[in-house]
């Protein structure tokens, strides 16, 4: 087995929300990492700007991961995409995230719930999740701070909270598979 205790990494983000750069941050911090740096990039998801389904929220978290890795020269590099996929005939809040390395990647999802029906006409509509939540919300910038999960769970658990776990499932795995 490889000791994979605290060692010296890049990591990059596919991303420049600040709450997913916060998850991923808060979580590698606390885990295995000593960070030489940790760096968000702006690259394309590859699918559309609102995934409706888990395959492709899941993709695009993939391609996000994918596509940093390559850009960004790093060591790890996570993509965390938000989406939403009907259940029955309720849509749900998705949300996947990938971390990828020059040998594998891997993914994790995580929270789901139900969305009121006034944003799942508007979802169907064509628009996407934050602008909608930044009208429903009268404020700007939603998806960067509570995002729709702490608008309806009551401040509870904000954005970065609800990747926090997904990110620490894609670490442990990390950590798991670099044993072996």
């Amino acid at each position: 087995m490889k000791d994979v205790g605290v060692m010296n990494v890049k990591i990059a983000v596919g991303t420049k929300n600040k709450a997913k750069l916060k998850a991923v941050e808060t979580v590698v911090n606390r885990t295995l990492i000593e960070i030489l740096s940790i760096t968000g990039y702006d690259v394309d998801s590859g699918v559309s700007a609102q995934p409706f389904s888990d395959e492709e929220t899941r993709l695009g978290a993939i391609n996000r991961a994918k596509q940093t890795l390559q850009t960004s020269r790093a060591d790890l590099a996570f993509g965390l995409e938000g989406g939403v996929k009907w259940i029955g005939k309720e849509l749900y809040l998705c949300n996947w995230a990938a971390l990828a390395t020059k040998e594998r990647t891997y993914t994790a999802a995580g929270a789901q719930i139900p969305l009121p029906l006034e944003i799942v006409q508007a979802l169907i509509a064509g628009e996407e999740l934050g602008p909608i939540m930044d009208c429903y919300t009268k404020e700007q910038d939603t998806r960067q701070h509570a995002g729709a999960i702490g608008v309806f769970t009551d401040g509870l658990i904000d954005r970065a909270q609800m990747f926090e776990p997904i990110v620490e499932m894609l670490v442990g795995q990390y950590r798991y598979w670099s044993k072996q």
